[in-house]
């Protein structure tokens, strides 16, 4: 089973870049999309009803702004939209789809960089997401907590890390964030299969950085810990344009899962 996400930065924009040729070719089992910057008003049907697959879509209140959206071949058991705090669900960066024994959180993290305040807001978010999926381990469900997180982890995670040590994203109290995350029982899956390689997920536009392979790695598959024995593979395909990030996958074994979808 293959569990994809990637921040598309515009659902619309992307869909003209061959887009659903990739996605027929591909043929996830679930695609997390994340940064769609669209209203359900603007949903066409050629990207609601996607043969062969259930999608699920989270607005944020601003027009042309945050939105993630996620298609599975599976229909859900059950769809929430939010965890329930106003000023993070607004923004429509939260969509949890829950399967018989899985459930998948695929989330837009908020970017820091623009001022203190909206540090402060991604750093709220970050907690009161983790106290959220924390309840929802504690019942017993199993979690792929998915998406672009807007920081990158450590010095194997980012080009120049000097350069950045002061810049939103890679900010100390952002990383250690990261830290909480997993002595919480969570388990970075890319990371977990690929301990050394260094790989990025996030390009800038500017200066052929992609090209020049100066990037971050900013987009993941937390897992938490008891999903662990089902995790099998974990990649990115840095090779797929069409965005500044580059989708990441997370395959987890078949014939592990199959009593469990």
């Amino acid at each position: 089973m293959r569990i994809y996400s990637w921040n598309v930065n515009g659902l619309r924009a992307i869909l003209k870049k061959g887009f659903m040729e990739w996605f027929i070719v591909e043929s996830p089992d679930i695609i997390c999309l994340q940064e769609t910057k669209l209203q359900e008003s603007q949903l066409e049907e050629s990207f609601k009803n996607i043969e062969g697959y259930y999608s699920n879509f989270s607005f944020a209140d601003k027009k042309g702004y945050s939105g993630v959206a996620t298609y599975s071949k599976e229909e859900p058991v059950s769809v929430k939209h939010g965890i329930g705090i106003e000023r993070f669900d607004s923004e429509g960066r939260i969509l949890e789809t829950e399967f018989k024994n899985i459930t998948v959180l695929n989330i837009y993290f908020p970017n820091g960089q623009m001022n203190e305040e909206r540090l402060k807001f991604k750093l709220d978010f970050y907690d009161a997401l983790l106290d959220y999926c924390n309840s929802l381990v504690s019942t017993g469900k199993k979690l792929v907590i998915c998406g672009d997180y807007n920081t990158a982890h450590t010095e194997m995670d980012i080009k120049n890390a000097k350069a950045n040590e002061k810049t939103s994203g890679f900010l100390p109290i952002e990383r250690e964030w990261l830290d909480k995350l997993i002595s919480n029982g969570y388990t970075d899956t890319f990371r977990y299969v690929n301990k050394e390689e260094i790989k990025y997920s996030w390009f800038s536009y500017m200066f052929k950085a992609r090209e020049r392979n100066v990037g971050w790695r900013i987009d993941y598959h937390f897992v938490s810990n008891n999903m662990l024995p089902y995790v099998k593979d974990a990649k990115i395909l840095n090779e797929v344009t069409g965005s500044d990030h580059c989708p990441v996958v997370v395959e987890l074994s078949e014939s592990n899962l199959k009593d469990q979808l």
